[in-house]
């Protein structure tokens, strides 16, 4: 089974976008035996708090240790916006050959992440 790192917008409507992280997480979990989603700075958004910087750092620091690591396969981008972590996230993940699937038909890519995107892949 591989590993697909959801990346999805988090801050602003914490709440609201936990609950749908959360979907995405048990659907996957319904329909794709071949695939562990993992999520995990919900465990951070909800243990840290996102308003501060210095908590708000150690969680993005945890994330990017996780990416960094290898386990991760593929990372899937949901929502209806890119925000700036998901940015960084991706960027990362470009830089570390991690394929990038978009799961989002509707989602506006910013011009310079369409340009990697293509380039890349």
């Amino acid at each position: 089974m591989k590993i697909a790192y959801i990346v999805h917008p988090i801050a602003g409507d914490v709440h609201g976008n936990v609950e749908k992280i959360l979907k995405i997480v048990k659907q996957i979990n319904l329909t794709r035996s071949d695939v562990v989603p993992f999520a995990p700075y919900i465990a951070y958004v909800l243990a840290l708090d996102d308003n501060d910087p210095v908590e708000r750092s150690r969680g993005i620091e945890n994330n990017i240790a996780i990416l960094k690591s290898g386990i991760v396969k593929e990372l899937w981008v949901y929502g209806p916006r890119i925000s700036e972590g998901m940015k960084a996230e991706i960027k990362l993940a470009f830089d570390l050959n991690i394929p990038i699937v978009v799961m989002e038909p509707n989602l506006k890519w910013p011009e310079w992440l369409l340009r990697v995107a293509v380039s890349g892949y």
